[in-house]
């Protein structure tokens, strides 16, 4: 008489390959620091108001360009206003508008790219072609030409930086449905008389989650550092907004008599970059399957 595996025996092995996963991923000491680092600077933006000692808005021309002192742990720049506070502000700003652009381009590029991967043919052929010629465009440049069009802004800077990267999403989501569409079970679900569009959201898309969270991940830290490009430009957070790439703008004519003014928005961004970026290469050797990374 056969045994018949029970519903709960199913999800033991699920349950301890997550587990395994899990492992992997914090027994990394580079992926382990990064989380750390952005769980502090994500919770100093949430409890931004009950951090910051002084308003980000508040001026005072009696102690600006004021040293990091204790009163002012990282300095005043040349309003007075207090550059911890604004450092801190500006982490809502920054990674906000990172998860903005990573989420329009995330969206945007993997319908278009499930569509060319599906569909294939004429379809396939020209649209990738039409991603080779716009990926051959760094992503700053192509954002630049989207702001000079929408104009300068906050709102269209995401705009611009999201439209950027919708290329990178949209090939690699297309390399990943050609491989997925090919399998024994989308030919089942045809058989079965399920749709196009079925297939595509059902099947594809699922199988093509752990790709995104990599990728997602992966262009965050570059979504914020070419927001904070385009600031400090001129082109996208307009004073007094405390956005790390616009207070580097406001900074740099005191560069040398008030450098704190420059140094703790540019050790901010250096960080959360730096933090997404381990994050990301991490995710990218644990949600592999075909890594031999064990440890």
């Amino acid at each position: 008489m056969s045994a018949v595996a029970s519903p709960a025996a199913a999800v033991v092995p699920r349950r301890g390959k997550r587990l395994r996963t899990l492992r992997r991923f914090v027994r990394h000491p580079g992926a382990l620091a990064g989380s750390i680092v952005l769980v502090v600077i994500v919770l100093m933006a949430l409890f931004a108001p009950w951090i910051v000692p002084y308003d980000w808005t508040e001026t005072d021309l009696g102690p600006r360009l004021s040293a990091p002192s204790a009163d002012f742990w990282f300095g005043t720049d040349l309003h007075g206003r207090d550059v911890f506070s604004r450092v801190v502000y500006g982490a809502r700003y920054s990674i906000a508008i990172g998860l903005a652009t990573v989420t329009l381009s995330l969206l945007t590029g993997s319908l278009i790219g499930i569509v060319l991967g599906y569909v294939g043919g004429r379809v396939d052929e020209w649209g990738s072609r039409f991603i080779d010629v716009l990926l051959g465009f760094p992503q700053i440049v192509k954002a630049i030409l989207v702001v000079s069009v929408l104009g300068v802004g906050l709102v269209n800077v995401v705009l611009a930086v999201a439209i950027a990267g919708v290329p990178r999403f949209a090939r690699v989501i297309r390399g990943a449905v050609l491989v997925v569409k090919e399998q024994p079970f989308i030919e089942a679900a045809r058989a079965l008389g399920a749709g196009d569009i079925r297939i595509m959201l059902r099947h594809l898309l699922p199988n093509a989650v752990p790709t995104l969270v990599v990728l997602g991940t992966l262009d965050l830290g570059n979504a914020i550092l070419t927001t904070a490009t385009l600031s400090f430009l001129g082109l996208g957070a307009q004073p007094p907004t405390p956005e790390w790439g616009a207070m580097l703008n406001s900074g740099r004519e005191y560069m040398r008599y008030a450098p704190w003014t420059m140094i703790f928005p540019g050790l901010a961004l250096f960080l959360v970059v730096m933090a997404v970026n381990l994050l990301g290469d991490r995710l990218s050797q644990v949600l592999d399957p075909r890594s031999v990374d064990r440890k």
